[in-house]
């Protein structure tokens, strides 16, 4: 059975599709899986069971892109396409049966409950991560083994949803302190490049002999397996945190100009905090420009919120266990 699986260039959606990858694999084990996505998530499934080819779509002027698509798979009958992107490519090539996101489907809903209603599921498959040989291998060599990691993520790729660095530090000292959640835990810090002023500050609060340096030293799959050995991870709206929770991380999020009801970490082991302002009430100011704001949009969520939220879902996750 030949699968195209046609999902996101960015890396939060393209972590939140893979439920229904996972979904395909479970009911067609035997499955032959081409996907096709942008650069960044490539590495995510590199250890994807039923892996054939994985297809990277780099943007082109006049949609180059999609063309350069069509002509690599339009030589195959298709038994499957699920397209997460609303292509003609999808519409255009033969298939015995297709998925398509389009208008039909909830856009105010989660964006895995819309996945799962673009394959018509009755139930909604949740994100996952696999991991390669050689992903576990690096993952291991950046996260030795020796105790406890608090994973923390204090970057984001716009500064308007990054909450202030200094109060990661200060969440990082209360859950690592000796009467913390995590007392005299190690702590890695992850951060993509071009992200890395705000998160060594982050790391560079930690004492030495506790940090461990995962700053844009990896691809994201990699960096997705050492969030698997973290024991608890905090981190702005990113790719990250859905690497995390798709890793079965406990996992708090922390929101601001976003949108939780699309983008909050997905599954009962997450959680998130939040503004009280709504992101159409933090945006709502004169002078207001995304493309040269230069300070974070998030400093009315205060450490005391963060730590409160944080505290509850790690007491009610010890009386579950």
């Amino acid at each position: 059975m030949k699968v195209l699986f046609i999902t996101s260039s960015r890396l939060g959606d393209a972590v939140l599709s893979t439920g229904l990858l996972d979904h395909i694999i479970k009911t067609y084990p035997q499955a032959e899986i081409t996907v096709a996505c942008g650069p960044l998530p490539k590495s995510l499934f590199d250890g994807m069971p039923g892996l054939v080819r994985v297809i990277t779509l780099k943007k082109q002027k006049y949609h180059g892109h999609w063309v350069n698509l069509w002509k690599q798979v339009a030589g195959t009958r298709w038994d499957l396409v699920v397209d997460l992107r609303d292509s003609a490519v999808s519409r255009l090539i033969r298939a015995r049966q297709r998925f398509i996101y389009g208008k039909h489907i909830d856009g105010q809903r989660h964006k895995v409950e819309q996945g799962a209603a673009v394959m018509k599921l009755d139930s909604v498959p949740s994100p996952v991560i696999w991991v390669s040989a050689e992903q576990q291998k690096a993952a291991q060599a950046l996260i030795p083994d020796g105790g406890p990691v608090l994973g923390v993520g204090p970057t984001a790729n716009w500064i308007g949803k990054t909450w202030p660095a200094d109060r990661f530090i200060a969440v990082v000292e209360k859950l690592t302190a000796a009467d913390g959640i995590l007392p005299g835990a190690r702590v890695a810090v992850f951060a993509a490049p071009g992200e890395e002023e705000d998160a060594y500050t982050v790391l560079n609060a930690v004492p030495q002999d506790r940090q461990i340096d995962v700053i844009a030293k990896t691809d994201p799959g990699t960096a997705a397996a050492a969030l698997q050995r973290c024991a608890l991870y905090i981190g702005n709206d990113s790719g990250l945190m859905h690497c995390a929770a798709a890793a079965c991380v406990p996992t708090v999020g922390v929101f601001g100009p976003s949108y939780p009801h699309l983008y909050r970490p997905w599954g009962d082991h997450t959680v998130y905090a939040r503004t009280a302002e709504s992101y159409d009430e933090l945006i709502d100011f004169d002078g207001y420009d995304p493309k040269t704001l230069e300070r974070s949009l998030m400093t009315s969520l205060s450490v005391d919120d963060v730590m409160e939220m944080i505290t509850d879902f790690w007491q009610a996750r010890k009386q579950a266990a």
